[in-house]
């Protein structure tokens, strides 16, 4: 029984350290940019929500404090656009790997603006909601829990294979960046033999000719 709870409290502890989630407040002055990357695997699903803090609770956003929006991936491609919003929300599985980029531009105003921008951005086990999964299923707490292990269990092992992916990468990297400088090294030896060869050459000519030898 005391394994049991401990592997529980360590696979818990695992769980709580894998989910990818971010939840942060800035601000954005007129005229400035803001963007912020989550790395994500293909296939993985990501969910984000943003708003504008409104300074003046009970009064509608004027234009200045709204914000354009776009979620990119590493290509360039375009996940989700919002022009001159003060709150939205964005959901989408990655069809490729790689940074993805969340950028914020405040549009330009005289006098500049402050905006205070609230950000959650989660990826993967943290995406998905959980309270759903319970109310529609019927599910009791223990199976909930259980449930959510099994769910991170299966990301850590994507992750593992996806990390297994990129070094084997990197390391297909190095051996060819080995192979050419070994070459490079070997070119640059026979350079420099050849240019020695030359220079002896030369100054023996020179002293034949001088008939110093």
């Amino acid at each position: 029984m005391v394994r049991f709870f401990a592997a529980f409290q360590l696979l818990l502890l695992i769980g709580f350290l894998s989910s990818g989630s971010e939840s942060l407040q800035f601000d954005l002055q007129s005229g400035h940019t803001k963007c912020i990357s989550e790395d994500i695997k293909q296939n993985a699903m990501t969910v984000g929500k943003y708003h504008v803090v409104n300074p003046n609770v009970g009064q509608p956003l004027t234009d200045e404090r709204k914000l354009i929006v776009r979620v990119t991936s590493a290509t360039g491609n375009t996940y989700h656009y919002s022009d001159k919003v003060e709150s939205g929300q964005f959901g989408f599985v990655a069809a490729e790997a790689g940074d993805f980029m969340a950028c914020f531009w405040a549009p330009d105003h005289q006098p500049q603006v402050i905006l205070s921008v609230d950000f959650d951005w989660r990826t993967g086990v943290a995406a998905k909601d959980w309270s759903n999964v319970a109310k529609k299923g019927s599910v009791e707490v223990m199976e909930l829990e259980v449930q959510k292990l099994f769910e991170t269990a299966n990301s850590i092992q994507e992750e593992m294979y996806y990390l297994r992916e990129r070094e084997e990468e990197m390391q297909d990297l190095n051996r060819s960046t080995n192979t050419k400088m070994a070459w490079l090294s070997l070119l640059s030896l026979f350079v420099c033999l050849s240019v020695a060869g030359l220079q002896i050459w030369h100054l023996k000519t020179f002293f034949e000719k001088k008939k110093l030898i």
